[in-house]
């Protein structure tokens, strides 16, 4: 129920002719609905403290890890599940400060580490830093904190394949231009989810992704397209199948509750 909806109450009782007796009846109706939902008479307290409460609750994640990680480990035996974890969430907090600061140069982590972020995913927030200042807005990501990571989805599909994690994430997060606010809050705190895509080029022949992601023998130079491989299957060298070389995070997202 919202402010809007109340008063759009009000107004229809006096235009359908119940006067202000018409008004105090639904007043009281809506006092009463207010009082069982929120604890209070006042509909605008009611709707600001569940505010607060849900600024202070964070979500729930689709947690597919139990399911997703013995497929990915058999695939890829080497494959670090808690280093990658952690480097999504370096990631996100990597993307968040670099639209603060407006620079993609941010993508980075402490000491110089890399996120992981592949060239899509830095043209990403480039764009994004791009839209702002095109349009003269300020973006400000604050008080960033990440509650939760689990794996959402894992994909094999023509020759790539794709990890996706998803992170509970707590920060207040607002648009402002000319001094005034325009999306989000600076005060209140936002509990929200997002999505990223940690991608491995199986095989670039179908992909047609070029040299991007994929990986080759050292030694002879032959394409690496099985998964998990351990040596080459042109000279039989052995082979590193995982590392953050071939592993990149492509997208990140935050989760649409009217799509996803």
């Amino acid at each position: 129920m919202s402010n809007g909806w109340a008063v759009g109450l009000i107004v229809a009782a006096v235009l359908l002719g119940g006067g202000f007796a018409g008004y105090l009846v639904i007043k009281h109706k809506i006092e009463q609905v207010s009082m069982a939902a929120f604890g209070t008479k006042s509909l605008a307290e009611g709707i600001s403290r569940q505010a607060d409460v849900l600024a202070e609750t964070p979500k729930s994640v689709s947690a597919m890890t139990r399911i997703f990680a013995p497929q990915i480990a058999k695939d890829f035996p080497d494959f670090n599940l808690e280093e990658f974890r952690k480097l999504a969430e370096n990631l996100l907090i990597a993307a968040f400060a670099a639209v603060t600061a407006g620079s993609a140069g941010r993508l980075t982590g402490s000491a110089g580490e890399t996120t992981g972020a592949g060239e899509a995913l830095k043209r990403q927030v480039e764009d994004q830093i791009a839209d702002n200042r095109a349009a003269g807005v300020k973006e400000v990501y604050a008080g960033v904190r990440i509650h939760q990571t689990e794996i959402a989805n894992y994909q094999k599909k023509n020759g790539t394949c794709t990890i996706t994690f998803q992170s509970a994430v707590e920060h207040i997060h607002y648009k402002e231009q000319n001094g005034t606010v325009t999306e989000g809050e600076k005060e209140r705190k936002q509990q929200t989810k997002y999505n990223t895509e940690l991608v491995y080029i199986q095989d670039e022949k179908q992909t047609g992704a070029g040299n991007a992601t994929g990986t080759t023998c050292p030694n002879c130079g032959a394409p690496i397209t099985s998964l998990g491989a351990m040596k080459c299957e042109y000279c039989g060298l052995a082979v590193t199948p995982v590392n953050r070389k071939v592993w990149t995070f492509h997208r990140y997202y935050e989760v649409d509750y009217h799509r996803i």
